[in-house]
């Protein structure tokens, strides 16, 4: 935990902010006899890009969906600009699940519209820039689309929307290479520096680049944390590189 704070708990220019936007504080989880989440700690601020890293299993998705208000059942403390998971808080997150959550009828248009009059911070605009980067007919219905068609129309209603807080969980995995790093460049076209993005993935290749802050978890508890940049220099190795050393062990 103090390694990570110092080295997380940061804004760009190296000042620390009054408040995170993001902690926790011994948050724990268990489903049945699993521990998902294990006394996890963290803090973070906004302005930064942090990749959730770890192997399938690590509590990636957990800790995302409690962050999301998804989630209620846990010990600890889990808070967004300093609340607790609740309607306040789900009203400045915006966060895109690791499964479908789309209406198979509606017209990409209609979701738009759908996450214009559910969330006061939707930008129409901005969601409309997104469709046509994608080359996303807002005629076209939904059912109709590939699977990775669909996942980039739920990185524009989730980038549409001015949120504080943003939490991805693995936003390219169904997307073919090729298409990556336009998903990619879209995320950061909707991202806003006085926001935090939290991204959790495995295909770290395709994501480092994006990041200023990585954390490595595993089996609920952080085994390495800390600036993507200084990480790189102290290990002597891409984020990537660090992430198979760190585990090498595991069946990811």
């Amino acid at each position: 935990m103090n390694a990570f704070s110092e080295a997380v708990n940061q804004t760009p220019g190296g000042a620390k902010t009054t408040s995170p936007l993001l902690e926790t504080v011994n948050l724990t989880h268990r489903y049945q006899r699993t521990i998902a989440l294990q006394s996890l700690n963290m803090k973070l601020y906004p302005g930064r890009i942090v990749g959730l890293l770890g192997p399938n299993g690590s509590g990636k998705t957990t800790l995302l969906k409690i962050l999301a208000g998804v989630l209620s059942e846990y010990q600890g403390e889990a808070l967004i600009n300093g609340m607790r998971p609740n309607a306040q808080t789900k009203a400045i997150v915006s966060y895109l699940p690791d499964v479908p959550f789309l209406d198979d009828r509606l017209r990409a248009g209609e979701a738009l519209q759908l996450f214009a009059r559910y969330y006061t911070d939707f930008n129409m605009g901005k969601a409309e820039n997104l469709l046509r980067h994608f080359r996303l007919s807002p005629d076209q219905r939904i059912q109709a689309m590939s699977k990775g068609m669909r996942e980039k129309l739920q990185v524009v209603l989730v980038m549409g929307r001015d949120a504080k807080v943003y939490l991805l969980d693995e936003p390219i995995s169904g997307v073919d290479p090729a298409s990556r790093e336009v998903v990619l460049d879209a995320i950061i076209s909707g991202y806003s520096e006085n926001s935090l993005m939290l991204l959790s993935t495995h295909l770290i290749q395709d994501i480092e680049r994006l990041l200023d802050d990585v954390i490595l978890i595993d089996q609920g508890s952080v085994k390495l944390a800390g600036e993507a940049e200084a990480l790189r220099h102290q290990h002597n190795s891409s984020i990537d590189e660090l992430f198979r050393e760190v585990f090498k062990w595991s069946e990811n």
